[in-house]
């Protein structure tokens, strides 16, 4: 443990991990969550946490073939990992806004509903909604 005391935090095998499982409300804690449901979002993604991360100043980047253990699930939506610079070379924090992994955990998860992604997805009308399938049921002539 002493080399790994002797590494720069600056270091990218550093920098802390985020997993989409940790923000998310479908799970448990067992399954992985680390903050509140009432904070959790609805099936983050990876690319989401980074965008936030990178939005607000952080140095994040993607780790797209990374899976997180607990996740059973191997669909692409499920893959990546973020691994985001918590502090820089000389052991001081990089933003004083986020003094833990948990500070960074809650703003990604509150940021990640007001994303231009998600807000456009809610609009618009779904074509599996409209009516019409073209048969007739019903419409015949009365028998005596």
């Amino acid at each position: 443990m002493a080399c790994a005391a002797a590494r720069s935090p600056a270091d990218q095998d550093r920098f802390i991990c985020i997993y989409p499982a940790y923000l998310n409300n479908k799970k448990t804690i067992a399954e992985g969550r680390r903050i509140p449901i009432s904070k959790a979002v609805e099936n983050p993604t990876a690319t989401e946490i980074q965008d936030v991360c990178s939005a607000v100043g952080l140095n994040a980047f993607l780790e797209k073939n990374k899976m997180y253990s607990r996740e059973w699930n191997r669909d692409v939506q499920y893959r990546g990992r973020v691994r985001v610079q918590l502090r820089q070379e000389d052991g001081s924090l990089c933003l004083v806004q986020f003094p833990s992994r948990k500070s960074v955990m809650l703003y990604v998860a509150e940021m990640i509903p007001k994303l231009k992604t998600r807000t456009q997805k809610t609009g618009g009308a779904d074509p599996s909604l409209q009516q019409g399938d073209g048969s007739k049921k019903g419409k015949g002539k009365k028998k005596k």
